[in-house]
């Protein structure tokens, strides 16, 4: 028998339901946000230019900076939102999805317009390539995050405890590198942290079938707990030989580094950004192009069809839950050794529910988690990049930015969405 059968066959039932019944949830959201940005930015735009500068001083060919008109500018680019809003409904309406290049190309014109808008008439010159470097940056461990809940979801377990398994990995991270003096010995340390706590949630989950929410949520205040009472009694007596600041270096590629705009973006960046590259690619083929990632795919929507062609159903769930999990840990490198910073409390800030909100948005595939991740990462950016053009936004607004930015995409851009069949379901033989 093959394998590819009853996934096959238990596939169509859920694609016809979402045909039958079309959600207009995600088109509301893009016609009421564009609205919004047609009332609040075009009829509001300061007379006078907006000046752009994509090069910058390392790259080997330079590119001007250059001004634009910012009322007409805006207009488009707004219009151009509200039209894609439309595009939305005429397609949900015609049964037909509106993929990914749709929210991709309706978040983009909005921020440009956005920009636009914020330094209309300033002297501040806006550096395009510093805020894609910072967005990328700040992304970082929402993309990690995210894959992490894409691998453990699609195999059938509900991974909630991405936020410890990060702030596990940015403790250990810290701690190794202060013992070893190497950054680098932090990077290898972080993975194993959150494999320790992915090592907990399968144990619960899959050998005594605790629901999967309730143990996430346990293992992040375990976690937070731990990390705080480590942090004040062991860490803080001592920070020059447990909690001792170590940064990876930045290492540009040679000549692609040099690529204007491309080149500081995507080839001027630390190792740990160049894995997250890796990671993605890995996942988006293996996930949909290997044995490995049918059969992973086939545990978490229909497990009884897989364990009926042989594969043992828990087996593959614990593997590739530890495999999520060490992902995730990763990423917690991010806010030690990889920022160049010393552990502090709760560092992690909620970033690992953001993910989980990203892996939602990004509709539990790899390449959408990182469109959906970037987008929360620009959010976060955002109050850097107004600061740096003069903007009078009040500060406390702007913290806030990420968090709204995930409750609106959540609720409304999501659209009909489907997990997988099998997720949280504990699979007894």
């Amino acid at each position: 028998m093959s394998l590819a059968t009853p996934a096959t066959a238990a596939a169509p039932a859920p694609d016809a339901a979402v045909t039958a019944r079309p959600s207009y949830r995600a088109p509301i959201a893009y016609a009421v946000v564009a609205l919004v940005a047609l009332l609040a930015m075009p009829l509001r735009t300061p007379e006078g230019d907006t000046r752009f500068r994509l090069s910058t001083d390392t790259d080997f060919a330079q590119i001007p900076t250059f001004a634009v008109p910012a009322g007409p500018v805006v207009w488009v680019l707004v219009l151009l939102a509200v039209a894609l809003a439309a595009l939305a409904f005429v397609r949900t309406r015609a049964g037909r999805r509106t993929g990914l290049w749709l929210p991709v190309v309706f978040g983009v014109a909005l921020l440009l317009a956005f920009l636009t808008f914020a330094g209309a008439g300033r002297a501040a010159v806006i550096p395009l390539t510093s805020v894609a470097t910072g967005t990328l940056f700040l992304a970082t461990p929402l993309i990690f995050g995210a894959l992490s809940g894409v691998v453990c979801e699609r195999v059938g377990i509900v991974n909630i405890a991405i936020e410890g398994q990060l702030l596990a990995g940015a403790f250990i991270a810290a701690v190794v590198g202060s013992l070893t003096a190497s950054a680098y010995m932090g990077l290898v340390a972080a993975p194993v942290a959150g494999a320790l706590v992915g090592l907990l949630l399968v144990f619960f989950a899959v050998r005594y079938q605790v629901n999967q929410i309730i143990v996430g949520v346990v293992l992040n205040v375990l976690v937070v707990g731990l990390t705080s009472f480590l942090f004040s009694t062991v860490l803080s007596e001592d920070p020059g030989t447990w909690n001792q600041r170590q940064a990876l270096p930045v290492l540009p590629i040679p000549v692609l580094s040099q690529i204007p705009v491309i080149g500081p973006i995507l080839f001027r960046q630390t190792l740990l950004v160049y894995l997250m590259y890796v990671i993605v690619i890995a996942l988006q083929v293996y996930l949909f192009r290997s044995r490995w990632g049918l059969r992973l795919r086939a545990v978490g929507e229909h497990p009884k069809a897989a364990d009926t062609v042989g594969i043992d159903v828990n087996r593959t769930r614990v593997r590739n839950t530890l495999l999520g999990s060490a992902v995730a840990g990763l990423g917690g490198a991010f806010f030690t050794v990889a920022s160049g910073l010393a552990f502090g409390k709760e560092m992690t800030g909620g970033r690992g529910f953001i993910a989980l909100a990203a892996m939602i948005l990004g509709r539990w595939s790899p390449k959408g988690a990182v469109a959906a991740a970037l987008l929360f990462g620009f959010a976060d950016n955002l109050r850097t990049v107004l600061g740096t053009i003069g903007s009078s936004v009040p500060p406390q607004l702007l913290l806030m930015t990420p968090y709204i930015v995930t409750i609106l995409a959540v609720a409304g851009f999501a659209g009909r969405v489907r997990a997988p069949a099998a997720e949280g379901i504990p699979y007894v033989k």
